[in-house]
């Protein structure tokens, strides 16, 4: 099996492969929790035991961290308590014969001992519970008991603060309010970076409604007008600073977590190419929302897709791109029937939900004032893609060529740039239709007459664009 010279996790580096290490300091870490099983064990049936209390247990020494799971520890300065909870949410995915010994019978009841506190869950995997944490931490000690308690009824609250409450995944019941009977698990982000030490990158599905986009061009070749490149720094500021602005500044408080922007202007103007070049040059993966996966005609359903996204998304160095987003986020109406209402239900519950996420989320439309007014006070920034002035749309000319291929003599970029007012995908197509046809003639050369018939059918094709989209607004506000 091939591996890279060197995986990136978080900012820091390892020799490859990083899962090597992660393995080496897991086995001790598994060897720590079996002997705390044993020990509680041990004393519970008050057997002979070299130990008072399991927290005499040494713990493996990290001080020198060499693993993506060791430097977590290590950097989130994870006590003896925090450890045993990360460590029996990993020991269903890792070794989980450990919880073996909890599957014993009760004599008495022939059933299992209902403290130990091991649920079952999916073919036919045990997890520790709660109450199995509970159990082996505190044994008999209600102090020690509520103390666990109350840590995992205020997972969810102090999870975006850090700790090992971040890597954790606890399915909060009404009717377990203190999660005595929830099972102790990871979630997939940490189990892929405690593992195989890789990010994790879920797939397009009914579970995940949005797809991971990446892009081979550049800056240049999207040919952005200056204006739009400067507004966009702002974005990269914020994804390398926002973390130190936030709290090494003390802005936490103070501002709403995340970053907001809208991208609008006509169709073809680079809008997704940009949210895919930002992805790129921060370093974060983009994810782009299907809303043909997401947009449901049933009540309530609509928010619960979205919901997905947004809580898998969350604490995630993820870009979230809607693209046509107008089509969730328009504007409110007076409810004149009961979809009226359920349809600014919607809105307001994305309002709200954009204004909690604390990741980037990028809009993009091809016009500003079909979103409802009280979105624009959330977007931090709001940014108009013209159609590419005459320089740009000659770059975009130049870049678009493919390397096996050459514009016949016959052509004067200069002069069609000049002339057609084509956006940067409709140059493309022109430039695609036209590479099309020399390679049917077996040639190598674009022609005039293929180039022209190309900026003929593109720009029948964006007066028909611009019709429809102006119906539309018409529409919309009469």
């Amino acid at each position: 099996m091939h591996h890279e010279n060197i995986t990136t996790i978080s900012d820091y580096q390892y020799e490859v492969p990083a899962y090597r290490f992660n393995a080496l300091d897991l086995e001790q870490e598994l060897a720590w929790c079996e002997r705390v099983i044993n020990v509680r064990l041990q004393l519970y049936f008050k057997q002979d035991c070299d130990y008072k209390s399991v927290l005499d247990i040494k713990l493996p020494d990290f001080n020198q961290p060499r693993s993506p799971y060791s430097n977590f520890i290590v950097s989130n300065d994870l006590s003896f308590f925090e450890r045993l909870v990360l460590i029996l949410a990993l020991v269903p995915s890792i070794k989980p014969q450990i919880f073996d010994s909890f599957l014993c019978l009760n004599e008495l009841s022939n059933r299992p001992y209902t403290e130990f506190g091991c649920a079952e869950k999916g073919a036919g995997r045990v997890y520790a519970t709660g109450g199995t944490l509970a159990f082996l931490y505190a044994g008999e000690d209600l102090i020690f008991r509520f103390e666990v308690q109350d840590f995992l009824s205020t997972q969810r609250e102090m999870a975006a603060a850090g700790g090992v409450q971040q890597a954790l995944l606890l399915e909060h019941c009404a009717d377990d309010s203190l999660l005595m009977n929830t099972p102790l698990d990871i979630n997939d982000s940490h189990l892929h970076l405690f593992t195989i030490a890789k990010p994790y990158r879920p797939e397009l599905s009914e579970d995940f409604p949005a797809k991971r986009v990446t892009t081979d061009n550049s800056w240049e070749d999207a040919a952005l007008d200056a204006e739009v490149m400067e507004q966009l720094q702002d974005i990269e500021g914020w994804v390398k600073y926002g973390g130190s602005l936030t709290q090494e500044w003390g802005l936490g408080g103070k501002v709403r977590p995340g970053y907001r922007a809208l991208f609008y202007g006509p169709p073809g103007t680079g809008k997704t190419m940009t949210a895919g070049l930002l992805g790129k040059s921060t370093g974060r993966d983009v994810y782009q929302v299907d809303l043909s996966l997401v947009v449901s005609k049933y009540i309530g359903d609509t928010e619960k897709n979205l919901e997905k996204v947004f809580s898998l998304a969350e604490d995630k160095s993820w870009i979230l791109f809607f693209d046509e987003a107008d089509a969730l986020f328009g504007k409110r109406i007076e409810a004149a029937s009961s979809n009226d209402q359920f349809a600014n239900q919607n809105v307001a519950y994305l309002l709200q939900r954009i204004e909690q996420f604390n990741g980037i989320v990028i809009l993009a439309s091809n016009l500003k004032n079909n979103f409802d007014n009280a979105f624009f006070r959330r977007f931090e920034s709001i940014i108009y893609f013209p159609m590419p002035k005459e320089k740009e749309r000659l770059a975009i000319w130049k870049k678009g060529l493919p390397q096996k291929a050459r514009f016949s003599e016959e052509i004067d970029l200069n002069d069609i740039a000049n002339k057609h007012l084509l956006s940067g995908a409709s140059i493309i197509n022109v430039i695609r239709y036209a590479s099309l046809k020399a390679i049917c003639r077996g040639g190598t050369v674009l022609s005039a007459r293929d180039v022209d018939e190309g900026v003929r059918r593109e720009s029948s094709s964006a007066a028909e664009t611009t019709r429809c989209t102006a119906s539309n607004h018409s529409e919309l506000f009469s």
